[in-house]
Protein backbone atom coordinates (compact mmCIF):
# COMPACT_ATOMS: atom_id res chain seq x y z
CA UNK A 1 0.00 0.00 0.00
CA UNK A 2 1.52 3.47 -0.70
CA UNK A 3 1.80 5.90 1.71
CA UNK A 4 1.52 9.67 1.39
CA UNK A 5 4.81 10.66 3.42
CA UNK A 6 2.96 14.36 4.06
CA UNK A 7 -0.28 13.20 5.15
CA UNK A 8 1.51 10.31 7.30
CA UNK A 9 3.44 12.94 9.36
CA UNK A 10 0.99 15.66 9.84
CA UNK A 11 -0.90 12.69 11.31
CA UNK A 12 2.20 11.73 13.72
CA UNK A 13 3.21 15.01 14.61
CA UNK A 14 -0.05 15.73 15.66
CA UNK A 15 -0.59 12.28 17.51
CA UNK A 16 -3.67 11.59 15.94
CA UNK A 17 -5.35 8.40 16.91
CA UNK A 18 -8.07 8.02 13.91
CA UNK A 19 -4.51 6.86 12.19
CA UNK A 20 -3.89 4.24 14.34
CA UNK A 21 -3.29 1.05 13.08
CA UNK A 22 -3.55 2.21 9.13
CA UNK A 23 0.81 2.92 9.27
CA UNK A 24 3.57 2.75 11.68
CA UNK A 25 6.40 4.84 12.03
CA UNK A 26 9.76 3.81 12.37
CA UNK A 27 12.35 5.94 14.14
CA UNK A 28 15.92 6.15 12.13
CA UNK A 29 17.95 7.12 14.93
CA UNK A 30 16.34 4.90 17.82
CA UNK A 31 15.64 1.71 15.42
CA UNK A 32 11.92 1.65 16.82
CA UNK A 33 8.78 1.80 15.29
CA UNK A 34 5.61 3.64 16.76
CA UNK A 35 2.03 3.97 16.71
CA UNK A 36 0.66 7.75 15.40
CA UNK A 37 -0.63 8.30 18.66
CA UNK A 38 2.77 7.56 20.59
CA UNK A 39 3.97 10.28 23.47
CA UNK A 40 6.95 9.69 23.06
CA UNK A 41 8.68 13.40 22.13
CA UNK A 42 8.45 13.84 18.10
CA UNK A 43 12.12 12.75 16.10
CA UNK A 44 12.72 15.22 12.64
CA UNK A 45 10.90 14.41 9.94
CA UNK A 46 13.81 13.33 7.94
CA UNK A 47 14.80 10.07 10.76
CA UNK A 48 11.16 8.44 9.90
CA UNK A 49 9.99 6.18 7.95
CA UNK A 50 6.34 5.21 7.27
CA UNK A 51 5.01 1.53 7.36
CA UNK A 52 1.71 0.04 6.06
CA UNK A 53 1.98 -2.61 8.84
CA UNK A 54 3.90 -3.91 11.63
CA UNK A 55 5.27 -6.80 9.58
CA UNK A 56 6.52 -4.25 7.04
CA UNK A 57 8.62 -2.14 9.86
CA UNK A 58 9.73 -5.77 11.61
CA UNK A 59 11.20 -6.59 8.45
CA UNK A 60 12.98 -3.91 7.84
CA UNK A 61 15.12 -4.03 11.17
CA UNK A 62 12.75 -1.38 13.41
CA UNK A 63 11.05 -3.24 16.89
CA UNK A 64 8.07 -2.24 19.00
CA UNK A 65 7.89 0.59 20.75
CA UNK A 66 7.38 -0.31 24.64
CA UNK A 67 5.38 2.35 25.21
CA UNK A 68 3.01 2.62 22.40
CA UNK A 69 2.43 -0.60 21.71
CA UNK A 70 1.64 -1.03 18.57
CA UNK A 71 1.14 -5.36 19.00
CA UNK A 72 -2.50 -3.39 20.98
CA UNK A 73 -3.37 -1.42 17.81
CA UNK A 74 -6.46 -2.57 15.62
CA UNK A 75 -5.23 -4.17 12.53
CA UNK A 76 -5.06 -2.43 9.39
CA UNK A 77 -8.42 -3.72 7.56
CA UNK A 78 -7.61 -6.45 5.21
CA UNK A 79 -8.77 -4.69 1.60
CA UNK A 80 -7.61 -1.25 2.42
CA UNK A 81 -5.45 -0.55 -0.65
CA UNK A 82 -4.81 -4.43 -1.70
CA UNK A 83 -5.89 -6.17 -4.53
CA UNK A 84 -8.42 -9.16 -3.85
CA UNK A 85 -5.77 -11.80 -3.46
CA UNK A 86 -4.17 -10.46 -1.16
CA UNK A 87 -6.98 -9.40 0.96
CA UNK A 88 -8.19 -13.48 0.45
CA UNK A 89 -4.49 -13.88 1.45
CA UNK A 90 -4.95 -11.80 4.57
CA UNK A 91 -8.26 -14.00 5.22
CA UNK A 92 -6.66 -17.22 5.11
CA UNK A 93 -3.16 -16.34 6.87
CA UNK A 94 -5.33 -14.80 9.69
CA UNK A 95 -7.36 -18.26 9.77
CA UNK A 96 -3.64 -19.67 10.98
CA UNK A 97 -3.29 -21.24 7.40
CA UNK A 98 0.81 -20.64 7.76
CA UNK A 99 1.18 -21.93 11.31
CA UNK A 100 0.91 -25.46 9.42
CA UNK A 101 1.53 -24.64 5.77
CA UNK A 102 3.70 -23.30 3.75
CA UNK A 103 3.67 -20.50 1.45
CA UNK A 104 3.48 -22.63 -2.05
CA UNK A 105 0.43 -24.42 -0.25
CA UNK A 106 -1.36 -21.17 0.22
CA UNK A 107 -0.43 -19.64 -3.41
CA UNK A 108 -2.36 -22.83 -4.41
CA UNK A 109 -5.31 -22.24 -2.89
CA UNK A 110 -5.47 -19.17 -3.92
CA UNK A 111 -4.50 -20.29 -7.87
CA UNK A 112 -1.48 -17.80 -8.23
CA UNK A 113 2.26 -18.99 -8.23
CA UNK A 114 4.10 -18.46 -4.93
CA UNK A 115 6.65 -15.83 -6.17
CA UNK A 116 3.52 -13.74 -7.69
CA UNK A 117 2.10 -13.72 -4.19
CA UNK A 118 5.41 -12.91 -2.74
CA UNK A 119 5.62 -9.95 -5.11
CA UNK A 120 2.23 -8.77 -4.66
CA UNK A 121 2.69 -8.54 -0.60
CA UNK A 122 5.95 -7.00 -1.48
CA UNK A 123 4.18 -4.37 -3.37
CA UNK A 124 0.85 -3.67 -0.81
CA UNK A 125 2.04 -4.03 2.51
CA UNK A 126 6.09 -4.13 2.52
CA UNK A 127 6.47 -7.57 3.65
CA UNK A 128 5.76 -10.78 3.04
CA UNK A 129 3.69 -13.43 3.89
CA UNK A 130 5.39 -15.13 6.53
CA UNK A 131 6.70 -11.67 8.02
CA UNK A 132 2.48 -10.77 8.19
CA UNK A 133 2.09 -14.45 10.02
CA UNK A 134 4.97 -14.39 11.94
CA UNK A 135 4.29 -10.69 13.39
CA UNK A 136 -0.05 -11.46 14.17
CA UNK A 137 1.68 -14.31 16.22
CA UNK A 138 3.98 -12.93 17.93
CA UNK A 139 1.83 -9.57 19.31
CA UNK A 140 -0.77 -12.27 20.14
CA UNK A 141 1.47 -13.42 22.29
CA UNK A 142 2.20 -10.42 24.03
CA UNK A 143 -1.14 -9.48 24.34
CA UNK A 144 -1.89 -12.97 26.23
CA UNK A 145 1.65 -12.54 28.40
CA UNK A 146 0.24 -8.93 29.43
CA UNK A 147 -3.45 -9.63 30.08
CA UNK A 148 -3.27 -13.49 30.93
CA UNK A 149 -1.78 -15.64 33.61
CA UNK A 150 -1.51 -18.35 31.25
CA UNK A 151 1.98 -20.57 31.43
CA UNK A 152 4.44 -19.51 29.04
CA UNK A 153 4.46 -22.80 27.57
CA UNK A 154 0.32 -22.31 26.89
CA UNK A 155 1.27 -19.04 25.80
CA UNK A 156 3.26 -20.34 22.70
CA UNK A 157 0.89 -22.92 21.69
CA UNK A 158 -2.12 -20.86 21.92
CA UNK A 159 -0.29 -18.19 19.56
CA UNK A 160 0.59 -20.61 16.92
CA UNK A 161 3.94 -21.57 18.16
CA UNK A 162 4.87 -25.24 17.48
CA UNK A 163 8.03 -25.08 19.43
CA UNK A 164 8.91 -23.29 22.85
CA UNK A 165 12.57 -22.60 21.45
CA UNK A 166 11.12 -21.21 18.39
CA UNK A 167 9.08 -18.78 20.58
CA UNK A 168 11.27 -17.58 22.94
CA UNK A 169 13.79 -17.07 19.96
CA UNK A 170 10.87 -15.10 18.24
CA UNK A 171 10.02 -13.08 20.82
CA UNK A 172 13.61 -12.17 22.00
CA UNK A 173 14.14 -10.79 18.43
CA UNK A 174 11.32 -9.04 18.26
CA UNK A 175 11.17 -7.20 21.75
CA UNK A 176 14.82 -7.69 22.69
CA UNK A 177 13.87 -8.91 25.72
CA UNK A 178 12.84 -12.42 26.73
CA UNK A 179 8.99 -13.27 27.49
CA UNK A 180 9.03 -13.45 31.51
CA UNK A 181 10.80 -10.16 31.13
CA UNK A 182 8.19 -8.91 29.58
CA UNK A 183 5.57 -9.74 31.98
CA UNK A 184 6.77 -7.06 34.69
CA UNK A 185 4.34 -4.71 33.83
CA UNK A 186 0.71 -5.68 32.88
CA UNK A 187 -2.94 -4.21 32.77
CA UNK A 188 -5.03 -7.54 33.49
CA UNK A 189 -8.75 -7.29 32.93
CA UNK A 190 -10.35 -9.21 35.75
CA UNK A 191 -13.23 -11.83 33.51
CA UNK A 192 -16.33 -12.14 35.83
CA UNK A 193 -16.71 -15.67 37.62
CA UNK A 194 -13.64 -16.22 36.07
CA UNK A 195 -12.07 -17.72 32.91
CA UNK A 196 -9.92 -15.88 30.67
CA UNK A 197 -10.25 -12.69 29.51
CA UNK A 198 -8.73 -10.42 26.96
CA UNK A 199 -9.08 -7.23 25.04
CA UNK A 200 -10.00 -6.94 21.25
CA UNK A 201 -9.05 -3.14 20.03
CA UNK A 202 -11.48 -1.72 17.51
CA UNK A 203 -10.99 2.22 15.79
CA UNK A 204 -13.50 4.20 16.79
CA UNK A 205 -16.42 4.34 16.66
CA UNK A 206 -18.42 1.71 17.47
CA UNK A 207 -22.38 1.52 17.71
CA UNK A 208 -22.85 -1.72 20.23
CA UNK A 209 -26.54 -1.51 20.62
CA UNK A 210 -26.99 -1.44 17.15
CA UNK A 211 -24.35 -4.42 16.40
CA UNK A 212 -26.29 -5.89 19.71
CA UNK A 213 -29.99 -5.55 18.25
CA UNK A 214 -28.69 -7.14 14.80
CA UNK A 215 -27.39 -9.70 16.42
CA UNK A 216 -29.57 -10.41 19.35
CA UNK A 217 -32.73 -10.30 16.85
CA UNK A 218 -30.93 -13.41 15.30
CA UNK A 219 -29.29 -15.45 18.08
CA UNK A 220 -30.29 -18.97 17.57
CA UNK A 221 -31.53 -20.27 20.93
CA UNK A 222 -29.23 -22.93 23.04
CA UNK A 223 -25.84 -21.27 20.49
CA UNK A 224 -25.97 -17.68 21.07
CA UNK A 225 -27.55 -15.33 23.60
CA UNK A 226 -27.89 -11.38 24.20
CA UNK A 227 -28.96 -9.78 27.33
CA UNK A 228 -27.84 -6.47 29.06
CA UNK A 229 -25.44 -5.36 26.57
CA UNK A 230 -23.35 -8.56 26.66
CA UNK A 231 -23.04 -11.28 23.52
CA UNK A 232 -22.58 -14.91 24.61
CA UNK A 233 -22.15 -17.78 22.59
CA UNK A 234 -20.77 -21.46 22.13
CA UNK A 235 -18.43 -22.48 19.57
CA UNK A 236 -15.58 -24.63 18.36
CA UNK A 237 -12.59 -24.70 16.58
CA UNK A 238 -9.91 -27.45 15.52
CA UNK A 239 -7.91 -27.21 18.79
CA UNK A 240 -11.14 -25.75 21.57
CA UNK A 241 -14.23 -25.67 22.36
CA UNK A 242 -15.92 -23.91 24.80
CA UNK A 243 -18.11 -20.40 25.93
CA UNK A 244 -17.22 -16.84 25.36
CA UNK A 245 -18.72 -13.70 26.59
CA UNK A 246 -17.45 -9.91 24.98
CA UNK A 247 -18.37 -6.75 26.38
CA UNK A 248 -17.20 -3.26 25.98
CA UNK A 249 -14.82 -2.10 28.05
CA UNK A 250 -15.68 1.38 29.93
CA UNK A 251 -13.42 4.55 28.19
CA UNK A 252 -11.44 2.24 25.94
CA UNK A 253 -11.95 1.27 22.14
CA UNK A 254 -11.75 -2.30 23.09
CA UNK A 255 -13.84 -5.26 23.52
CA UNK A 256 -13.55 -7.15 26.73
CA UNK A 257 -13.54 -11.55 25.27
CA UNK A 258 -14.24 -13.82 28.27
CA UNK A 259 -13.37 -17.19 27.61
CA UNK A 260 -14.45 -20.64 29.50
CA UNK A 261 -12.39 -23.34 27.62
CA UNK A 262 -11.10 -26.58 28.33
CA UNK A 263 -7.52 -25.58 26.90
CA UNK A 264 -6.19 -22.60 25.28
CA UNK A 265 -5.09 -24.21 22.10
CA UNK A 266 -5.23 -21.76 18.57
CA UNK A 267 -6.88 -18.96 20.86
CA UNK A 268 -5.45 -16.94 18.38
CA UNK A 269 -7.98 -18.04 15.63
CA UNK A 270 -10.63 -17.53 18.49
CA UNK A 271 -10.16 -13.89 18.82
CA UNK A 272 -10.02 -13.47 15.07
CA UNK A 273 -13.33 -14.85 14.60
CA UNK A 274 -14.77 -12.61 17.39
CA UNK A 275 -12.72 -9.52 15.64
CA UNK A 276 -14.51 -10.76 12.10
CA UNK A 277 -18.17 -11.40 14.34
CA UNK A 278 -18.57 -7.64 15.66
CA UNK A 279 -16.37 -6.38 12.54
CA UNK A 280 -13.49 -4.70 14.47
CA UNK A 281 -11.17 -4.44 12.12
CA UNK A 282 -13.46 -2.11 9.46
CA UNK A 283 -12.53 1.88 9.60
CA UNK A 284 -15.74 3.44 9.87
CA UNK A 285 -14.40 6.92 9.22
CA UNK A 286 -12.86 5.88 5.78
CA UNK A 287 -16.42 3.93 5.21
CA UNK A 288 -18.75 6.95 6.23
CA UNK A 289 -16.64 9.79 4.10
CA UNK A 290 -16.77 7.02 1.22
CA UNK A 291 -20.84 6.58 1.43
CA UNK A 292 -21.60 10.22 2.27
CA UNK A 293 -21.07 11.27 -1.05
CA UNK A 294 -24.55 9.72 -2.03
CA UNK A 295 -26.52 11.85 -0.32
CA UNK A 296 -29.40 9.30 0.56
CA UNK A 297 -26.94 7.38 1.89
CA UNK A 298 -25.44 10.37 3.57
CA UNK A 299 -28.90 10.84 5.38
CA UNK A 300 -28.68 6.94 6.54
CA UNK A 301 -25.16 7.60 8.23
CA UNK A 302 -26.22 10.91 9.75
CA UNK A 303 -26.32 10.69 13.97
CA UNK A 304 -25.46 7.11 13.86
CA UNK A 305 -21.90 5.94 15.83
CA UNK A 306 -19.84 4.35 12.51
CA UNK A 307 -21.91 1.55 10.53
CA UNK A 308 -20.70 -2.38 10.41
CA UNK A 309 -21.23 -5.24 8.88
CA UNK A 310 -22.09 -7.97 11.77
CA UNK A 311 -20.11 -11.39 10.99
CA UNK A 312 -20.65 -14.88 11.62
CA UNK A 313 -18.68 -17.10 13.63
CA UNK A 314 -18.18 -19.39 10.70
CA UNK A 315 -19.35 -19.25 7.59
CA UNK A 316 -21.80 -22.85 7.17
CA UNK A 317 -23.81 -21.69 10.33
CA UNK A 318 -24.28 -18.41 8.90
CA UNK A 319 -25.21 -20.27 5.24
CA UNK A 320 -27.48 -22.69 7.41
CA UNK A 321 -29.12 -19.68 8.98
CA UNK A 322 -29.19 -17.97 5.77
CA UNK A 323 -31.34 -20.72 4.22
CA UNK A 324 -33.54 -21.35 7.24
CA UNK A 325 -34.78 -17.29 6.75
CA UNK A 326 -35.75 -17.69 3.11
CA UNK A 327 -39.42 -16.38 3.31
CA UNK A 328 -40.16 -16.53 6.87
CA UNK A 329 -39.48 -13.47 9.27
CA UNK A 330 -36.66 -13.21 11.29
CA UNK A 331 -38.00 -14.33 14.71
CA UNK A 332 -39.43 -17.47 12.56
CA UNK A 333 -35.79 -18.23 11.43
CA UNK A 334 -34.76 -17.92 15.02
CA UNK A 335 -36.66 -20.89 16.47
CA UNK A 336 -36.34 -23.01 13.44
CA UNK A 337 -32.40 -22.64 13.89
CA UNK A 338 -32.58 -23.10 17.92
CA UNK A 339 -34.82 -26.46 16.56
CA UNK A 340 -31.90 -27.73 14.13
CA UNK A 341 -29.31 -26.57 17.08
CA UNK A 342 -30.95 -28.82 19.68
CA UNK A 343 -31.33 -31.59 17.71
CA UNK A 344 -28.15 -31.97 15.33
CA UNK A 345 -25.90 -30.23 17.51
CA UNK A 346 -23.47 -31.47 20.34
CA UNK A 347 -24.60 -30.51 24.18
CA UNK A 348 -21.81 -28.79 26.26
CA UNK A 349 -20.31 -31.18 28.55
CA UNK A 350 -21.27 -28.69 31.45
CA UNK A 351 -23.93 -26.80 29.85
CA UNK A 352 -25.01 -23.74 31.41
CA UNK A 353 -28.40 -22.12 30.47
CA UNK A 354 -29.21 -20.69 28.27
CA UNK A 355 -25.82 -22.28 26.35
CA UNK A 356 -26.57 -25.40 26.01
CA UNK A 357 -25.11 -26.53 22.47
CA UNK A 358 -23.13 -26.07 19.86
CA UNK A 359 -24.36 -25.48 16.27
CA UNK A 360 -24.45 -28.91 14.19
CA UNK A 361 -21.48 -29.53 11.98
CA UNK A 362 -21.76 -29.99 8.11
CA UNK A 363 -21.25 -33.90 8.48
CA UNK A 364 -24.26 -33.73 11.39
CA UNK A 365 -26.43 -32.18 8.67
CA UNK A 366 -25.30 -33.51 5.66
CA UNK A 367 -28.11 -36.58 5.89
CA UNK A 368 -30.59 -35.34 8.79
CA UNK A 369 -33.84 -35.34 8.36
CA UNK A 370 -35.05 -31.95 8.95
CA UNK A 371 -38.49 -31.97 8.31
CA UNK A 372 -38.66 -33.26 11.57
CA UNK A 373 -38.16 -29.94 13.52
CA UNK A 374 -40.68 -27.84 11.09
CA UNK A 375 -38.30 -27.46 8.50
CA UNK A 376 -39.67 -27.29 5.03
CA UNK A 377 -38.79 -30.24 2.63
CA UNK A 378 -37.47 -27.59 -0.23
CA UNK A 379 -34.96 -25.84 2.79
CA UNK A 380 -33.97 -29.47 3.87
CA UNK A 381 -32.94 -30.29 0.73
CA UNK A 382 -31.23 -27.33 0.06
CA UNK A 383 -29.10 -27.04 3.69
CA UNK A 384 -28.44 -31.36 3.23
CA UNK A 385 -26.87 -30.03 -0.26
CA UNK A 386 -24.81 -27.41 1.27
CA UNK A 387 -23.52 -29.55 4.31
CA UNK A 388 -22.65 -32.39 2.18
CA UNK A 389 -20.58 -30.27 -0.40
CA UNK A 390 -18.88 -28.63 2.30
CA UNK A 391 -18.19 -31.97 4.55
CA UNK A 392 -17.09 -33.63 1.27
CA UNK A 393 -15.14 -30.30 0.31
CA UNK A 394 -16.73 -29.76 -2.96
CA UNK A 395 -16.99 -25.99 -1.05
CA UNK A 396 -14.43 -24.57 0.78
CA UNK A 397 -15.31 -21.33 1.83
CA UNK A 398 -11.62 -20.40 2.37
CA UNK A 399 -10.86 -20.95 -1.03
CA UNK A 400 -13.76 -18.77 -2.37
CA UNK A 401 -12.55 -15.53 -4.49
CA UNK A 402 -13.60 -12.50 -4.40
CA UNK A 403 -17.22 -11.70 -4.90
CA UNK A 404 -17.88 -13.00 -8.24
CA UNK A 405 -16.36 -16.42 -7.20
CA UNK A 406 -18.37 -16.60 -4.00
CA UNK A 407 -22.18 -15.77 -6.10
CA UNK A 408 -21.27 -18.15 -8.56
CA UNK A 409 -20.18 -21.25 -6.40
CA UNK A 410 -22.82 -20.72 -3.63
CA UNK A 411 -25.99 -20.09 -6.54
CA UNK A 412 -24.80 -23.28 -7.70
CA UNK A 413 -25.95 -25.54 -4.82
CA UNK A 414 -29.27 -25.99 -5.28
CA UNK A 415 -31.92 -23.56 -2.98
CA UNK A 416 -29.55 -20.75 -2.75
CA UNK A 417 -30.49 -17.93 -4.92
CA UNK A 418 -28.42 -14.47 -5.79
CA UNK A 419 -29.64 -12.74 -2.74
CA UNK A 420 -28.73 -15.40 -0.36
CA UNK A 421 -25.30 -15.82 -1.27
CA UNK A 422 -24.78 -12.35 -1.28
CA UNK A 423 -26.01 -12.39 2.25
CA UNK A 424 -23.82 -15.48 3.37
CA UNK A 425 -20.37 -13.45 1.08
CA UNK A 426 -21.67 -9.91 3.24
CA UNK A 427 -21.81 -11.77 6.71
CA UNK A 428 -20.12 -14.90 6.54
CA UNK A 429 -17.26 -14.45 4.16
CA UNK A 430 -16.64 -10.81 5.37
CA UNK A 431 -16.93 -9.98 1.81
CA UNK A 432 -17.07 -5.52 2.14
CA UNK A 433 -18.68 -5.21 -1.66
CA UNK A 434 -21.14 -7.68 -1.47
CA UNK A 435 -24.37 -6.24 -2.75
CA UNK A 436 -27.75 -7.91 -3.11
CA UNK A 437 -28.99 -5.82 -5.78
CA UNK A 438 -32.44 -7.12 -5.60
CA UNK A 439 -33.08 -6.42 -2.11
CA UNK A 440 -36.98 -5.16 -1.88
CA UNK A 441 -35.82 -3.15 1.17
CA UNK A 442 -32.62 -1.05 -0.32
CA UNK A 443 -35.12 -0.41 -3.31
CA UNK A 444 -37.57 0.70 -0.87
CA UNK A 445 -35.40 3.11 1.44
CA UNK A 446 -33.47 4.89 -1.95
CA UNK A 447 -37.35 5.00 -3.11
CA UNK A 448 -38.37 7.36 -0.84
CA UNK A 449 -41.93 6.74 -0.74
CA UNK A 450 -41.56 6.79 -4.82
CA UNK A 451 -41.72 3.91 -7.32
CA UNK A 452 -39.17 1.34 -6.74
CA UNK A 453 -36.21 1.78 -8.34
CA UNK A 454 -35.49 -0.59 -11.20
CA UNK A 455 -32.72 -3.50 -9.91
CA UNK A 456 -30.15 -2.27 -13.74
CA UNK A 457 -30.35 1.34 -12.05
CA UNK A 458 -29.49 0.17 -8.40
CA UNK A 459 -26.55 -1.75 -9.45
CA UNK A 460 -25.61 1.53 -11.33
CA UNK A 461 -25.82 3.77 -8.84
CA UNK A 462 -24.01 1.42 -6.41
CA UNK A 463 -21.13 1.28 -8.11
CA UNK A 464 -19.98 5.00 -6.33
CA UNK A 465 -20.25 2.95 -3.34
CA UNK A 466 -17.61 0.15 -4.31
CA UNK A 467 -16.02 -1.07 -2.48
CA UNK A 468 -18.32 -0.80 0.78
CA UNK A 469 -21.13 -1.68 -1.16
CA UNK A 470 -22.22 -4.17 1.98
CA UNK A 471 -21.70 -1.23 4.05
CA UNK A 472 -24.28 0.72 2.22
CA UNK A 473 -26.90 -1.99 2.47
CA UNK A 474 -26.34 -2.33 5.98
CA UNK A 475 -26.72 1.34 6.35
CA UNK A 476 -30.12 1.03 4.74
CA UNK A 477 -31.36 -1.39 6.82
CA UNK A 478 -30.69 -0.16 9.90
CA UNK A 479 -32.07 3.07 9.33
CA UNK A 480 -35.63 1.26 7.78
CA UNK A 481 -35.51 -1.49 10.93
CA UNK A 482 -34.55 1.27 13.34
CA UNK A 483 -38.00 0.97 15.01
CA UNK A 484 -37.86 -3.20 14.85
CA UNK A 485 -34.37 -4.64 14.43
CA UNK A 486 -36.16 -8.03 14.22
CA UNK A 487 -38.29 -7.06 11.55
CA UNK A 488 -39.67 -10.24 8.97
CA UNK A 489 -38.04 -10.93 6.29
CA UNK A 490 -38.64 -10.07 2.36
CA UNK A 491 -39.22 -13.43 0.36
CA UNK A 492 -36.70 -12.37 -2.52
CA UNK A 493 -36.76 -12.67 -5.83
CA UNK A 494 -34.56 -15.30 -6.12
CA UNK A 495 -36.12 -17.01 -3.22
CA UNK A 496 -39.58 -17.23 -5.13
CA UNK A 497 -37.80 -18.81 -8.23
CA UNK A 498 -36.49 -21.67 -5.65
CA UNK A 499 -39.07 -22.09 -4.18
CA UNK A 500 -41.78 -21.99 -7.50
CA UNK A 501 -39.26 -25.20 -8.89
CA UNK A 502 -40.25 -26.89 -6.06
CA UNK A 503 -44.17 -25.89 -6.47
CA UNK A 504 -44.14 -27.35 -10.09
CA UNK A 505 -42.30 -30.17 -9.83
CA UNK A 506 -45.38 -31.15 -7.18
CA UNK A 507 -47.80 -29.74 -9.73
CA UNK A 508 -46.19 -31.95 -11.94
CA UNK A 509 -46.65 -35.32 -9.67
CA UNK A 510 -50.16 -34.84 -9.56
CA UNK A 511 -50.96 -34.20 -12.89
CA UNK A 512 -49.28 -37.56 -13.42
CA UNK A 513 -51.73 -38.84 -10.95
CA UNK A 514 -54.45 -37.57 -12.54
CA UNK A 515 -53.39 -38.89 -15.44
CA UNK A 516 -54.42 -42.79 -14.37
CA UNK A 517 -50.71 -43.57 -12.82
CA UNK A 518 -52.20 -44.25 -9.14
CA UNK A 519 -51.09 -43.09 -6.31
CA UNK A 520 -48.36 -45.75 -6.28
CA UNK A 521 -46.92 -43.73 -8.95
CA UNK A 522 -45.71 -40.57 -6.42
CA UNK A 523 -42.17 -41.20 -5.07
CA UNK A 524 -43.04 -42.67 -1.44
CA UNK A 525 -43.28 -39.44 0.65
CA UNK A 526 -43.47 -37.25 -1.56
CA UNK A 527 -45.75 -34.10 -1.60
CA UNK A 528 -46.47 -31.02 -3.25
CA UNK A 529 -44.64 -28.50 -1.70
CA UNK A 530 -46.87 -25.51 0.13
CA UNK A 531 -47.40 -22.44 -1.66
CA UNK A 532 -44.97 -19.83 -2.02
CA UNK A 533 -46.22 -17.40 0.90
CA UNK A 534 -45.82 -13.89 -0.39
CA UNK A 535 -44.99 -11.14 2.03
CA UNK A 536 -44.42 -7.33 1.72
CA UNK A 537 -41.85 -6.42 4.68
CA UNK A 538 -38.43 -5.66 5.61
CA UNK A 539 -34.96 -7.24 4.69
CA UNK A 540 -32.21 -8.69 6.72
CA UNK A 541 -32.35 -12.16 7.27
Amino acid sequence: MELDPHTCWRAFAARDRRFDGRFVTGVLTTGIYCRPACPAPRPRPRNVRFFACAAAAEEAGFRPCLRCRPEAAPGTPAWLGTSATVSRALRLIGDGHLDAHGVDDLAARLGVGARHLRRLFDQQLGASPVAIARTRRVHFARRLLDQTDLPITEIALASGFNSLRRFNHTMRDTFRRPPRALRRERGRIAPEGGGLALRVPYRPPLDWPALLAFLGARAIPGVEHVERGVYRRTFRTPGASGTLEVRPVPCEPALALTLDLERPAELIQVVERVTRLFDLGADPALIRRQLARDPRLARALAGRRGVRVPGAWEPFELAVRAILGQQVSVAAARTLAGRVAEQFGEPLPAARAPLARQFPTPAALADADLTRVGVTRARAEAIRGLARAVRDGALEFARLGGVPECIARLTALPGVGEWTAHYIAMRGLGEPDAFPAGDLGVRRALADGGPLPATADLARRAETWRPWRAYAVMALWTESNASNPGGPDEPHDDERRDATRHRDAGRERRQTVRAGLGREARPRGARPAPPVRRRHAVSGT
